[in-house]
């Protein structure tokens, strides 16, 4: 029987490594379609202006998926950057995650479909859906299975065509979301601690707050919610706005206590770029300074369960994470769904 991993941290899992090993992020990659849509261009679109945009949301412009683009296309793309970054071979690949609200179709999964894209022909693979704190849910899920030995590399994805199904009529959301996707290799790395916690939440009863009513079995597709434009994302934005602080907080706080952290020693905080209003109120409500924070929203809008996986390629490829580096990913979606985990890379 192995012994526990050494861990200079209070981990809930440490006690459950005499069962199991550790799980590191070994590479990581993201892909953003090639077409820029600007806050000048959504002017023409609808009733906004940059200003508008800027101020409240802090975007200045979103990538916009080609029309023959859909998120397995996406997703394969960001998949193969890490697999190259990590020197994986697809053929190593025992098991595909995809975190995702905009599926290629119902079914089969979208990891399948990247499964083929990509020529994993050994992976298993399903889709996972938990909205924009998709990634991170998906980072667990993935880590169970290294953990208990069943899978020895496993990627993750999170991937969204969030264009496809924005109202492009309502000035409220529409200058809000793009697509991207971004993706991790899960593997046990020896000494080393990987993912020391990961804290998921959800809270069923404001799940109308935030959602897209049609298409499911229960308001199936049909001429009239095509008419009704229920096939389109709706939001509460100020509703939103107020669970989305609160639950940060509240996950980024509980995942510093498990590791008995204090938020002065992460290195790179990332949260889900969704509103730069938010990130700042969270920023401040945990004490976490500027020179901490990893933000691309500018660029990239809200790109949901892909959002915090593209930043946190960015920050590596920007030398803001090294070996060693202490980082905390904060999550908040539709469901309401949110959470943190805190990784030592």
């Amino acid at each position: 029987m192995n012994a526990p991993t050494p861990n200079r941290f209070r981990n809930p899992r440490a006690k459950h490594n005499y069962l199991g090993q550790s799980c590191s992020i070994v590479a990581v990659g993201s892909y953003v379609p090639e077409r820029i849509l600007t806050n000048a261009e959504l002017e023409r679109l609808v009733e906004t202006s940059d200003d508008w945009i800027t101020t409240r949301t802090g975007i200045k412009e979103r990538r916009i998926a080609a029309a023959d683009q859909a998120t397995s296309d996406l997703a394969a793309r960001a998949a193969l950057k890490a697999l190259s970054s990590g020197g994986v071979a697809p053929a190593q690949l025992d098991l595909i995650i995809v975190a995702t609200v905009t599926p290629d179709m119902p079914f089969p999964s979208t990891a399948c479909l990247v499964q083929q894209k990509i020529g994993a022909t050994r992976a298993a693979a399903f889709d996972l859906e938990a909205a924009c704190s998709g990634f991170i849910y998906a980072l667990e899920v993935g880590q169970q299975f290294i953990m208990s030995r069943t899978y020895e590399t496993v990627l993750v994805i999170g991937a969204e065509k969030l264009s496809s199904i924005v109202d492009w009529t309502d000035r409220n959301t529409c200058v809000l979301f793009g697509d991207g996707a971004g993706a991790a290799i899960l593997q046990n790395r020896p000494n080393a601690h990987g993912l020391l916690t990961a804290y998921m939440a959800a809270d069923g009863s404001k799940g109308n707050v935030l959602c897209v009513p049609g298409g499911g079995s229960r308001q199936p597709a049909s001429a009239n919610s095509v008419a009704n434009r229920l096939h389109y994302l709706r939001m509460d934005g100020k509703e939103t706005f107020k669970n989305a602080v609160q639950a940060m907080h509240l996950a980024a706080r509980e995942a510093l206590q498990r590791c008995e952290l204090d938020i002065s020693q992460i290195t790179c905080i990332i949260p889900h770029q969704a509103n730069r209003r938010i990130i700042d109120a969270v920023a401040e409500r945990v004490g976490a300074r500027p020179d901490q924070l990893f933000v691309n929203l500018e660029k990239y809008g809200n790109t949901s369960a892909a959002s915090v996986a593209i930043a946190l390629d960015e920050a590596v490829v920007a030398g803001r994470i090294r070996r060693g580096d202490l980082v905390l990913l904060l999550v908040f979606g539709a469901g309401f769904t949110w959470g943190a985990a805190v990784i030592e890379w």
